[in-house]
């Protein structure tokens, strides 16, 4: 049975099945996690994603995921996936329950055992951290991902704290 835990740190060095990025709609690179992830996970992942087709521009919507080898890092996929941008995609709450389901039901399509994930759409696209951290631990609690074990890497104290009181609340209910 799959385990929950909350891991204050870089995700770049997660020693996992598959490390969830959260990606931009055109799954190129960019700020924060997404551009932490390519950068460390070098010139191969960035060939990777150029592969996923492309239609009017995007790669992959809000709430969806999509899955490609590594690159450098240590695990055997990155899984992309585009979280809401907080007040601009509606309705956020089920985009950002969605990003964690599919990220979680790529993982277990193939294979995957462990899985990392970040704080998705918890940087610039602005979602308040305690409710992102209850959706989050809400839908990663779902006894159908029991076969996976999910770590959430996250990169400050506070955050760390955040999610860690969110799955102590879910615990108790």
């Amino acid at each position: 049975m799959g385990t929950i835990t909350i891991i204050q740190g870089d995700i770049t060095t997660a020693e996992v099945d598959a490390i969830v990025n959260a990606a931009n709609s055109q799954m190129l690179g960019g700020g924060g996690v997404d551009g932490a992830i390519h950068r460390a996970a070098g010139p191969k992942l960035l060939a990777a994603c150029e592969k996923v087709p492309v239609q009017n521009g995007i790669r992959c919507h809000a709430g969806e995921a999509r899955i490609t080898k590594a690159g450098n890092l240590n695990a055997t996929y990155v899984i992309h996936t585009v979280g809401p941008r907080y007040g601009v995609d509606e309705p956020s709450e089920k985009l950002l329950a969605s990003a964690y389901q599919n990220s979680l039901e790529l993982a277990l399509s193939h294979g995957c055992r462990s899985i990392a994930f970040p704080a998705i759409s918890c940087g610039v696209y602005g979602y308040p951290h305690q409710e992102a951290a209850s959706i989050a631990v809400s839908v990663c609690s779902r006894p159908e991902y029991a076969p996976v074990s999910i770590c959430f890497y996250l990169f400050s104290e506070d955050m760390a704290a955040i999610w860690v009181t969110a799955l102590e609340k879910h615990s108790v209910t």
